[in-house]
């Protein structure tokens, strides 16, 4: 369906889709083909994906992601500049005075308990890895407030090992595609691993992630402006008229700036904004 990509790039372009007529319950192998093909189709859609937290070192995507918890990427790329600049290495992070290191971190959220995740990992990462992040999950889940999600944020785009991140955009699409039927977030990463090559398992997240954000949002998703509407089972839970669609919209595909300070080359949106430097993206997204 090589027109998903010219629409997405054209946001003034109109889907036509119907929904699909309901029938015979979907067969596993049936599932699979249009599963392979949503991740093909989001491909074309979204081929600049990347991480949305602003990174130079494991370590720094590490922390990065612990602060992301009940918050925008967003939020926590305009917090950590300041942060790092402070505590570049898990040795002067663990060396940190607590209330120094929460007022730091305190736009983010949940500051107290974020500070003392991060403290402590640092402290682990100095005492027991040599101040280096590790490249194995088994011994990142060791760390203080690190879980599997965590874990594979930093593997897949810091080591290059493949894994699939089940954040809440994530859950939400594949369950809205009827990939699966799990909430919980474990059950939910192995079901849709035994669908997908483990090769695709890193940008899959990051393509899905992307269209959660930018087009097919949890309340008010963009049917009529989705390029793969014709792959959705729930096409029509949205606003399905082209013209109102295409305004909500958000991100580079609605003209907005994006999530990092530092994009990527390829990113074809504009940069965030530092922290107090005006505009920002939808923060509920």
């Amino acid at each position: 369906m090589k027109t998903s990509a010219r629409v997405a790039a054209t946001p003034q372009g109109k889907v036509s889709a119907k929904k699909p007529k309901s029938a015979r319950p979907e067969s596993r192998l049936a599932m699979v083909r249009r599963a392979r093909r949503i991740n093909r189709e989001l491909a074309e859609i979204y081929p600049y994906a990347h991480p949305e937290l602003d990174f130079r070192n494991p370590f720094e995507l590490l922390v990065a992601t612990v602060l992301s918890a009940q918050t925008t990427d967003l939020r926590v790329n305009q917090t950590t500049p300041a942060l790092f600049a402070a505590y570049p290495t898990p040795e002067d992070m663990a060396a940190a005075a607590p209330e120094d290191l929460e007022e730091l971190i305190r736009p983010t959220g949940f500051f107290r308990a974020k500070s003392r995740s991060l403290l402590g990992l640092s402290q682990a990462l100095r005492d027991n890895f040599g101040g280096e992040v590790p490249g194995r999950i088994e011994d990142l889940v060791t760390l203080p407030g690190v879980g599997r999600k965590t874990a594979n944020v930093v593997l897949g785009n810091a080591f290059g090992v493949p894994g699939i991140t089940v954040d809440t955009h994530f859950g939400r699409l594949v369950r809205r595609w009827k990939l699966t039927g799990q909430e919980d977030p474990e059950k939910v990463e192995a079901e849709i691993c035994a669908i997908f090559p483990k090769s695709e398992w890193t940008m899959l997240s990051h393509r899905v992630v992307f269209h959660g954000r930018r087009i097919c949002h949890a309340r008010k998703p963009a049917c009529g402006a989705c390029p793969i509407a014709p792959l959705c089972p729930a096409y029509g839970e949205g606003e399905t008229d082209p013209e109102k669609a295409k305004k909500l919209l958000k991100y580079e595909k609605g003209g907005q700036p994006g999530q990092r300070l530092t994009p990527p080359p390829d990113y074809p949106g504009l940069p965030a904004p530092p922290l107090g430097g005006g505009a920002v993206a939808d923060p509920g997204a």
